[in-house]
């Protein structure tokens, strides 16, 4: 019997994939390797203000935007990536190196902040263990600036 798209879709189109022995099949590794929607910056408002009222830091493959938050929260982080940055595979491939930079380099401070950044096109071409260090750099100077301005 032939399974075509107009017929019985999921018979068809039902494909598994068996992980080599020692690995799982899960790409993140679990739960702990996650980007959790509680830590990303989700709205287009939220963007908006970050733009608007918030500050930046320059850094060589990004501009780091952030903006103190009223609300208790802690770290929120957004990624935008247009279309000038390449093709939806470049841009996919930018913004999951991204993500994966801030899981492994958290901000450690508990001041609500939202942060937004707004990548390069040589983010692509960098090492990963340097853009490691770029982020964790910008979180650092980020969460200094806004120590020095919190009210005591």
């Amino acid at each position: 019997m032939h399974y075509g798209p107009s017929q019985n879709f999921r018979a068809w189109a039902t494909v598994s994939y068996v992980a080599p022995q020692g690995h799982n099949n899960r790409s993140g590794g679990g739960l702990s390797g996650k980007f959790p929607r509680s830590l990303r910056l989700l709205r287009h408002a939220d963007f908006e203000r970050v733009y608007k009222e918030g500050r930046r830091h320059f850094s060589a493959h990004m501009t780091v935007f952030y903006l103190r938050r009223a609300q208790a929260g802690g770290l929120r982080v957004g990624f935008t990536v247009g279309r000038v940055l390449g093709g939806a595979v470049e841009r996919n491939r930018i913004k999951r190196r991204l993500r994966e930079a801030v899981r492994l380099r958290p901000m450690t401070s508990s001041v609500p902040v939202d942060v937004v950044i707004n990548p390069k096109k040589s983010v692509l071409k960098i090492d990963f263990a340097d853009l490691l260090g770029e982020v964790g750099q910008a979180f650092a100077v980020i969460q200094q600036k806004l120590a020095a301005k919190s009210p005591k």
